[in-house]
């Protein structure tokens, strides 16, 4: 049986990432991890996990708490360096 572990592994994910995730939706750290893991099996997934970041990063700045929104901001590239919307099209022989 895979434990939370070998699947954030799998997915590329960071403690940091599903701590974020689940301040975001006010959840568990272990649903989060779910929802994260299936979220980032996709593009438009990818692109709704950023988004989390983002909108935690804008909720701390607003809220004058800028430690936070830096902390927020640093996982928020580290996620978008370790998983690249760009997709390369197959190339044809």
């Amino acid at each position: 049986m895979l434990s939370i572990r070998d699947c954030l592994d799998y997915c590329d994910l960071t403690d940091e990432d599903i701590a974020i995730i689940a301040e975001h939706h006010d959840i568990p750290e272990a649903a989060a991890a779910q929802i994260a893991c299936g979220l980032v099996q996709s593009r438009e997934g990818t692109l709704m996990l950023t988004q989390f970041m983002l909108d935690l990063v804008d909720a701390a700045e607003h809220r004058g708490d800028h430690v936070k929104a830096e902390r927020f901001r640093a996982a928020c590239v580290r996620f978008i360096r370790t998983h690249p919307l760009i997709q390369q099209e197959p190339q044809e022989h």
